[in-house]
């Protein structure tokens, strides 16, 4: 029986393993692995944070290696090769022989040659065991640096921030992420993580580790320094290849076993797979790549197949880093490459996009994208196929309706076209799982193909494979909450109204399982605020934290003020009581793009002090929190401009103290212009009117923001009671049919019909149920209250507006500067 020898027991070694398995090769195998425990997930390492279970990571258990055969050493260090007999010696001076040796040793984390860098507090993020040290350490200090500022740099501050620690990062280049972003992503995914509270130092190169016995900070070669008391080192891999030099293979100039297509070593009874593997001077450091060559050597092992080869791998990258989306893939710089850029960037929203198009506008070349990186997968899949641009490329990033914009869909790629990379799986692959094996769901997928079992990243593209893919079959897709709501949001919105139900706890109760998740308890809380209109405050098991305190949450943990400024029109007085507020509050004052003014800066305790002088003032809340109705803007109208038809400002007013408070799938914009010119923007809004010589002209679905939409005409020409009456059916049609947080245009867009079909059930009432949309909408009116009145009053929520439990005082760790005559955070 042929004998296989896994040197190195990581995610490539076991999916070696399996592949062998798989097919069922005839022969005796024996995986050594150093680390005391069987293959974990090393991608997902960060999540050991939140429970420190080591089972969530698990590939296998050992059962799963005994079970097949396989002979699972860990503990256990190969510590020499003898080639001649063929066998290996471990630390421990135990023997096996082989016919074919795999080396799978991985790397190590490369520890820069700083002075220092010995002392206590000084940790490498790379095994479980590196994790539990520094869980063990970070209890004892309140602050931690990470020296690198790459993929992993950023994966170890996220570690930090998860322990609750004052979190720094140093990186030597000029940005973040120097191999995956440009000058401006690199700018923006900046301004991120220091949003999420991250210090980012750039341009620093560390001199020393400074302290005694235990670090206490850290000097840079610019003569500045860093108080810190603890350091993560993610400044980049080295191939574990020690084994290489003394059994007399060759290892690459800057390290790793070197290899050929089929993965043998210069001895073609040795293989070398994943990051200690050297293909054409190139070390992958994806596990992708590492499973590709794990299928290669399990061909020339099990089937004896040359033909089966391994050619480079395509290293683009989606990853969500601490909650921000960030993705690279084909060239993202183009440096020395001819070519036209496209790009968008949106700082308010924090989004950056960049494509480079041929000079022939006929392919794409690469691209970045940070904040908003839904349409990864369609875009890369058109830079590996070589698929034909639209018209306008722009589209496939301003549009953005996911998984490759306005302009193509998962119809337009070829079956050959590769999904999943870390199985290899094809579109093809999952086309034949559904139509001739009869899957049905992801997890049949996942199945049928392993596609979306490695790091997760195609799911999105799979769902819609498989979604598109049934609906050619002539299958009725439902789009069910999640695993503990077997219904559609229509559906429990149906449930809720008829059942009259209150709580999630009930509905969960009757018609759910389980005890809910962040998926459906949100969308729940969402339903019955715009079934019920009552108090949010009183869902108090299933609130966000903008909507638990009725404030947004900003940079440094401060909230901000809004109250609400119908139609932007304002009293002397309450301009005077806004700006004593935002003087005794040393609130940052700034008037916004909504004609209303924001305060900034408010700390959690003072916002029922806050808002109990606005409210005496006159003032509302703005739900600028919510999701829900935020302005409705207007321009002066025939009030005072000489263009001006109608008085937008009176029916701008009208119209939001109407809808206010109203919640919905996402938040609601509305804008009222007096004539074709335009000045409220009114197109630009989720609905906007505009004054004509006959009345009013009615638009809907349109926003601004990273991608934005112009509203088109749902009735012209009609009265104010006409238009209010269609906007009453438009947005409770919106509110009852629309998917969780999907704004007014995706939501239009979707409709089957779309325009025109709206048209016929708002308009011309196709379906008979206008009259019951406006009863809806009248119970919503009826039933609103300022929820921050209802606040202050009612001592019992009052008293959650508090930083400490047994305290009133502020929060110490919020530090604030003066820039310009106000108060602004200072990075946390």
């Amino acid at each position: 029986m042929t004998k296989i020898v896994i040197v190195g027991n990581g995610m490539v070694s076991y999916k070696l393993c399996e592949k062998l398995v798989e097919k069922k090769s005839a022969a005796s195998i024996t995986v050594i692995g150093e680390e005391p425990r069987p293959a974990y997930d090393r991608v997902h390492l960060s999540a050991y944070f939140e429970d420190a279970n080591a089972d969530k990571l698990s590939m296998a258990s050992r059962d799963w290696y005994s079970e097949n055969g396989i002979e699972l050493v860990t503990s256990e260090k190969v510590s020499h090769i003898d080639r001649d007999n063929k066998q290996v010696t471990t630390h421990n001076n135990s023997t096996y022989s082989y016919d074919y040796l795999v080396l799978a040793t991985g790397s190590a984390a490369f520890v820069p040659p700083i002075k220092g860098v010995d002392k206590k507090g000084v940790f490498v993020y790379r095994t479980i065991e590196d994790l539990e040290m520094m869980m063990a350490y970070g209890k004892k200090v309140s602050s931690a640096a990470v020296l690198g500022g790459g993929l992993l740099g950023l994966e170890a501050a996220k570690a930090a921030l998860d322990m609750n620690l004052k979190t720094s990062v140093v990186e030597f280049a000029p940005r973040l992420m120097p191999r995956q972003l440009d000058e401006v992503g690199g700018e923006l995914l900046k301004s991120k993580m220091e949003d999420l509270g991250v210090e980012i130092l750039l341009g620093k190169a560390t001199s020393q580790i400074a302290g005694d016995d235990s670090m206490t900070g850290m000097d840079f070669s610019d003569d500045t320094s860093l108080d810190v008391e603890m350091l993560i080192i993610s400044a980049g891999i080295r191939p574990r290849d020690e084994l290489g030099k003394e059994a007399g293979l060759e290892v690459a100039e800057r390290g790793g076993f070197v290899v050929n297509s089929l993965m043998q070593t210069n001895d073609p009874e040795i293989f070398a797979i994943g990051e200690c593997a050297s293909y054409e001077n190139m070390i992958y450091g994806l596990v992708a790549p590492g499973y590709d060559m794990a299928e290669v050597v399990a061909e020339q092992i099990a089937n004896e197949n040359k033909e089966y080869k391994f050619e480079g791998f395509d290293m683009s990258t989606k990853l969500k880093l601490i909650g921000v989306d960030v993705a690279s893939f084909g060239d993202p710089f183009c440096d020395n490459v001819p070519h036209s850029p496209i790009s968008i960037a949106d700082q308010q929203a924090g989004v950056y996009k960049r494509l480079n198009i041929s000079e022939d506008g006929k392919k794409l070349l690469g691209g970045i994208l940070i904040g908003d990186a839904d349409d990864y997968n369609m875009l890369h899949q058109m830079y590996i196929n070589e698929m034909a641009l639209p018209p306008h490329p722009v589209d496939l990033i301003a549009k953005g309706s996911g998984e490759g914009g306005a302009a193509i869909g998962v119809d337009a790629l070829p079956d050959t076209a590769q999904v999943c990379s870390c199985e290899n799986v094809s579109k093809g692959d999952i086309c034949c799982s559904i139509q001739d094996d009869g899957v049905t769901d992801i997890n049949g997928i996942k199945k049928a193909t392993k596609a979306g079992t490695g790091c997760g990243g195609c799911l999105p593209m799979v769902n819609n494979i498989l979604e598109d893919t049934l609906k050619k079959m002539g299958a009725t897709i439902r789009k069910e909450i999640c695993e503990h709501f077997e219904y559609t949001r229509q559906e429990l919105f149906d449930l809720i109204k008829v059942n009259e139900i209150k709580t999630y706890d009930e509905l969960l109760a009757k018609y759910g399982k389980g005890a809910g998740c962040e998926t459906c308890k949100p969308a729940v809380a969402s339903l019955l605020a715009s079934i019920w209109n009552e108090l949010i405050l009183n869902q108090a098991t299933i609130q966000d934290t903008n909507d638990r305190f009725l404030a947004n949450i900003q940079k440094g943990g401060s909230y901000s003020v809004v109250p609400r400024i119908p139609g932007g029109e304002i009293t002397p007085d309450k301009l005077i009581v806004i700006g004593e507020v935002a003087k005794e509050f040393d609130l940052y004052t700034k008037i916004t793009g909504g004609q209303r003014i924001d305060l900034f800066g408010a700390t959690l305790n003072d916002l029922p002090l806050i808002w109990e002088r606005l409210i005496n003032a006159g003032f509302e809340s703005g739900h600028a929190y919510g999701k829900s109705l935020r302005t409705v803007k207007s321009c002066v109208g025939s009030t005072w401009c000489r263009f001006g038809l109608h008085d937008s400002v009176g029916f701008a007013i009208e119209i939001e103290n109407r809808y206010k408070g109203l919640r919905s799938p996402h938040k609601l914009k509305g804008g009222v212009s007096g004539c074709i010119r335009e000045c409220a923007e009114a197109r630009g809004k989720d609905f906007g009117v505009i004054a004509t010589e006959k009345g009013w002209n009615l638009y809907v679905g349109g926003n601004g923001g990273a991608n934005p939409k112009h509203a088109v005409l749902l009735a012209g020409d009609i009265s104010k009671e006409e238009v209010v009456r269609y906007l009453d059916r438009y947005l409770m049609f919106y509110i009852k049919t629309a998917e969780p947080l999907q704004r007014t245009a995706p939501w239009q867009e979707k409709l089957e019909g779309g325009i025109d079909y709206l048209k016929q059930v708002i308009v011309e009432d196709s379906l008979g149920i206008g009259q019951q949309l406006e009863d809806d909408m009248e119970i919503l009116i009826a039933n609103y209250s300022c929820e921050w009145k209802e606040a202050i009053n009612n001592p019992k929520i009052r008293k959650r507006f508090a930083h400490f439990s047994n305290t009133d005082q502020d929060d110490p760790n919020q530090k604030f500067k003066r820039e310009r005559g106000q108060r602004f955070p200072v990075a946390w």
